[in-house]
């Protein structure tokens, strides 16, 4: 449970908390003005626009990149996307995260990308994924700083989102590092606050932008309550929201990787009740690709994610991609799953230890049904028709989604003999 050492909210956490405590001048000096909360500035239940009707699908660099990111590794892994046939399956957002631009803004305050990284600058870069057909996704922070100390928009959120807009962005994340709470105003009231300006000043540009809502990673260990109220506004001022801790990065061990694949799973499936159709969960990315993880593992990471509605954000070497991880971020019968127009978060049916049983119901009166072992050794899991939320029926066919095998049950949903974390996902129709 401690906190993983590469994660970006665990460490903005300890840096609030020294900020707090002795700071570096955050709170000393006069906070700016789009720093203090105004309620009477909240924003409406539901005005943000709905822009994302199924769960986002794409590509970020940060868990395999890093900062190591330029224009070429980019446009090389979307014209990836495209030439592997995944942007075809959905994968359209390529998001480029922390560390794009230079340690300054320019001399009228605007934001400036880094001319190393990216000679040609964002709205090429922009025109160039546009005319493969893909979507512009970037990264800001409404801090005063990145998370990797890189300008932030507190105090320019007109002018930040005024910018994407002219760049023809079509997708923001927001972080939430290096966040200076007001005096006299609690850490909640503040991040509301400032997501609720990054909301309205990317609503006024009139360019429709999907907006991508890091809040609630701040505040996963602030107790349930804190965080769940979070969760409950980042619904309100955008699409999707990240909710926890970050998934490893490519540099992490396969184990470490699986872990933080699982807690991740772990944490977010307790939350289906707080996603509705057009308002996602996010557990964060898709490590499929040259990662070290098993065949099981990734497969596991898809169909978990399926089930959890999740956003499918691939964050790996396109360009090297496997044919084996191809063939899992590509599983057309797993991502209709993921995409079903129900708009469903499956929801935990039963769970111990080493297993999770999950149900989703589907769009034409079908339900998905993952089977997860997590432990070390193979397990045979089954759930009742009941547990499960299935209708009465004589029988059930049983389409597995994974390996294209197809069953019928009188009344249990097996799987037997399921390996180590490994998952098996049914499309379960009644009759």
């Amino acid at each position: 449970m401690s906190p993983s050492p590469v994660s970006r909210p665990g460490r903005a956490l300890a840096g609030l908390t020294a900020v707090a405590a002795c700071s570096a001048g955050l709170l000393a000096a006069p906070a700016p003005a789009s720093a203090a909360p105004d309620p009477a500035r909240a924003p409406a239940a539901g005005a943000y626009p709905n822009l994302a009707p199924r769960p986002p699908m794409g590509w970020n660099n940060w868990s395999y990149y890093m900062c190591d990111i330029n224009e070429k590794t980019v446009l090389d892994n979307a014209r990836a996307l495209v030439r592997t046939g995944l942007a075809g399956k959905g994968y359209r957002t390529v998001t480029i995260d922390d560390c794009w631009m230079g340690r300054a803004r320019g001399s009228r305050g605007e934001l400036v990308a880094d001319p190393v990284k990216f000679p040609h600058g964002m709205a090429y870069l922009g025109r160039q994924l546009h005319r493969l057909g893909l979507k512009f996704g970037i990264y800001e922070d409404v801090g005063t700083l990145t998370c990797e100390k890189f300008p932030g928009s507190l105090g320019h959120f007109q002018e930040d989102a005024a910018q994407f807009a002219e760049w023809k962005v079509d997708y923001v994340k927001a972080d939430g590092c290096n966040v200076p709470v007001a005096p006299g105003h609690t850490k909640e009231e503040t991040y509301r606050d400032l997501y609720g300006q990054m909301s309205r000043a990317l609503r006024d540009t009139g360019r429709p932008i999907t907006f991508s809502v890091s809040a609630p990673a701040y505040f996963q260990f602030d107790g349930d309550s804190v965080w769940h109220q979070v969760i409950g506004w980042s619904a309100e001022v955008g699409n999707l929201w990240r909710g926890g801790r970050d998934v490893a990065l490519q540099q992490s061990t396969p184990a470490a990787k699986w872990s933080s694949i699982v807690y991740n799973f772990r944490y977010n499936a307790k939350l289906s009740g707080l996603q509705k159709p057009g308002r996602w969960n996010d557990p964060d990315f898709l490590l499929a690709g040259d990662t070290g993880l098993t065949r099981e593992e990734i497969r596991s990471q898809m169909s978990l994610w399926a089930m959890m509605a999740a956003p499918l954000i691939s964050s790996t070497d396109v360009t090297g991609l496997s044919g084996q991880a191809r063939s899992v971020l590509g599983n057309k019968n797993v991502i209709a799953v993921d995409q079903d127009a129900l708009g469903v978060q499956g929801h935990l049916v039963q769970q111990d230890d080493g297993s999770a049983v999950l149900a989703k119901p589907l769009r034409n009166g079908d339900t998905a049904i993952a089977l997860f072992n997590s432990g070390a050794t193979a397990r045979t899991l089954s759930v009742t028709a009941a547990a499960a939320g299935l209708p009465q029926a004589g029988s059930y066919r049983l389409h597995e989604l994974v390996t294209g095998r197809r069953t019928r049950s009188g009344g249990d949903i097996v799987a037997r003999d399921v390996p180590p974390h490994s998952t098996v996902l049914y499309r379960v129709t009644p009759g």
